[in-house]
């Protein structure tokens, strides 16, 4: 057996594969799955935990107060949109690392890196003179968690075949999703309880809602992270592979600034995705704005759970229904559940567009379970927008090539490979600020109008915008890319 073949069959830890042709059904078969596996199962602990860092401030912001921090409401609203503002900037160039880099070297650095703001976050609610500016720097900083959903998704494209790339991306992102809901259902307990002793610092005393003094290990939140982040770098770069064929120049990248459905399909997965972390971001700060005797972080973390858990369901449904039949009747479905959350908050009297019917002290049950379909929903959009990338990058490249021609059929099969994996970064590059805007439209909306709904019905808008591209480009009968 031939070196390169020993190296492809084995997948060594931290090797190059220089054979990687999943399209082969033998290839995949006898080799090829096995190491495409291993490759998705270290990676998703390293997206959990880039979720997880990306997604600390909208834990840590609420709780800033109860520690001493003199902080404005708009101020904490800018805290916990931050991270996604630098991690939506980072992710346009994280977008194009792994064909430059490789896979294996960029998951084991862009991991790595998350220790600078997990440790940060965790020295820095200690104090409570800590200066805001110094809080916006690190909260800026956990945006490189956000930028590794980029880089993530684009090697993970590289390992699987036509038909499993749904699947292979629903289950990375899904799984990574759920570090956005441990970080919000796991922060209050871990606070609780000194578990890093003398290296963890000292405690607080808060007061709770019944009046009592509590002590608590704010810098928990950040410092539980820290050797799991360790850890799966380690794991990152010895088990995982870099792929040879997937080495790429920018300039070869950059032909996706050229190709209108990159554009297009930036849009969609910006209503998909940049709902999902928007949500996120702002859902525990919106609870406690809206319904003041909630308390936020009991119910918060169930949104993005739900959202994380289906989006590998929504990538399985492309897969069998097509992907654009999928997202065109999720956005659907996202409409009317935002209509539902303005039915059913609060009709304060200071709010400008408070709707004249619903309840009028608001319903806290049926918002509650208006954004849990709204989270349902952008998980599912996540997975069948993310299907449908890959399957038009592929249709464009293959539509002037022969069946015949076996060399320019895996000469389009490379360039589509390498154009939908830069694609699918830039579009989660620009998905990504729909964790600032979301959040921050929140706050802009309650200063200037008194409520949040005139930011609830500029989504509905959005939403209306999403359903007629993906109609017309997609999903109706000759639509220019069916998919």
């Amino acid at each position: 057996m031939s070196k390169t073949n020993k190296q492809a069959q084995s997948g060594r830890a931290g090797s190059t594969l220089t054979v990687w042709t999943p399209e082969d059904k033998a290839f995949w078969s006898s080799q090829g799955a096995a190491i495409a596996k291993l490759n998705l199962w270290v990676s998703v602990p390293a997206l959990f935990l880039a979720f997880a860092v990306w997604q600390l401030w909208s834990v840590v912001a609420v709780n800033l107060p109860q520690l001493g921090f003199k902080y404005t409401t708009n101020q904490l609203f800018w805290l916990a949109s931050a991270p996604a503002l630098s991690g939506a900037t980072l992710r346009i160039f994280y977008s194009f690392m792994v064909p430059l880099v490789g896979g294996r070297r960029w998951t084991a650095i862009s991991t790595a890196s998350l220790l600078i703001p997990a440790i940060g976050i965790g020295m820095a609610v200690q104090d409570p003179t800590t200066p805001y500016p110094t809080m916006l720097i690190l909260a800026l900083l956990c945006g490189l968690g956000g930028g590794n959903f980029s880089s993530s998704m684009s090697n993970i494209s590289f390992f699987f075949p036509k038909e499993r790339k749904g699947s292979a991306l629903g289950v990375n992102a899904g799984l990574g999703n759920l570090g956005v809901s441990v970080v919000q259902f796991l922060s209050p307990i871990i606070i609780s309880v000194g578990v890093f002793g003398m290296f963890g610092g000292e405690s607080q005393q808060i007061v709770n809602k019944a009046g009592q003094h509590v002590e608590v290990w704010a810098q928990n939140a950040a410092f539980v992270w820290v050797p799991w982040i360790v850890l799966a770098a380690l794991a990152s770069w010895f088990f995982m592979n870099d792929i040879a064929d997937a080495k790429a120049s920018f300039a070869t990248q950059a032909a996706i600034f050229r190709n209108k459905h990159n554009w297009l399909m930036c849009l969609l997965y910006l209503g998909t995705f940049g709902s999902f972390i928007g949500y996120a971001a702002g859902f525990p700060l919106l609870i406690k704005s809206q319904f003041k005797d909630v308390n936020p972080l009991a119910y918060a973390w169930m949104g993005p759970l739900v959202g994380a858990l289906i989006r590998p369901v929504g990538g399985w449904l492309a897969d069998k229904l097509g992907g654009a039949r999928v997202t065109l009747w999720n956005f659907v479905v996202m409409a009317i559940g935002v209509c539902g959350v303005l039915y059913f908050l609060p009709k304060g009297v200071n709010s400008a567009y408070a709707l004249p019917w619903g309840p009028q002290a608001g319903d806290f049950k049926g918002f509650f379970l208006m954004f849990l379909l709204l989270f349902l929903t952008t998980g599912i959009g996540n997975g069948s927008t993310f299907r449908m990338i890959p399957v038009i990058f592929l249709n464009l490249k293959m539509r002037n090539v022969r069946n015949n021609d076996e060399a320019a059929t895996n000469g389009a099969i490379k360039e589509a490979n390498t154009e939908a994996a830069a694609v699918l970064g830039f579009t989660g590059a620009v998905a990504a600020y729909g964790g600032f805007f979301i959040p921050k439209s929140y706050g802009t909306s309650i200063a200037a109008t008194g409520g949040p709904e005139l930011a609830l019905m500029t989504f509905i808008a959005f939403y209306l915008l999403c359903i007629v591209t993906t109609w017309w480009f997609y999903a109706r009968e000759h639509a220019e890319q069916p998919c």
